[in-house]
């Protein structure tokens, strides 16, 4: 996407590596390309930093197209509710969960406890919080039998 476009739109720049995600406007909105799902959606905040994850995780660290489920639903006491991205090693146990919030959302113990909630359900060992801007890593520590917070991203699923 180009600078004037970007500036056009307003987009917030995120901490997630530059890509040029293909975008239309239509019915008086902003759309964006799911390369995943093959189809566009409207572009929230939510989706911009959803979009960059995707690239992020695919053509910078190596993790299958095919791992990758978007907005799974899930049910959490009787509740019905949808993860951002999940991706699953090559056994198709859940590996990596992702929640994504809007760059304008502080990442806080409520945003820890949503994404813990839906882990109750998916038992992925490694999560990711993110607001495009600001990122927490925490991975399940065997051996402490908690999550523990990380300095970086995990490897890709074996």
């Amino acid at each position: 996407m180009s600078l004037e476009l970007n500036q056009k739109i307003n987009l917030p720049l995120l901490n997630l590596p530059h890509f040029e995600p293909e975008l239309r406007q239509r019915d008086g909105k902003l759309w964006i390309f799911d390369s995943l799902r093959k189809k566009f959606l409207v572009l929230t905040p939510e989706e911009w930093v959803r979009q960059h994850w995707i690239h992020f995780l695919i053509n910078h660290h190596n993790f299958p197209r095919g791992l990758f489920s978007l907005e799974k639903g899930l049910k959490y006491n009787q509740m019905s509710k949808r993860t951002d991205l999940v991706v699953f090693d090559r056994a198709s146990n859940p590996y990596l969960l992702v929640e994504c919030k809007a760059p304008g959302i502080k990442i806080n113990e409520g945003s820890l406890s949503q994404i813990m909630t839906y882990n109750s359900t998916l038992n992925c060992p490694n999560l990711v919080l993110s607001n495009g801007l600001n990122h927490i890593y925490v991975e399940y520590s065997e051996s402490e039998k908690k999550f523990v917070q990380k300095p970086h991203l995990p490897e890709c699923p074996k």
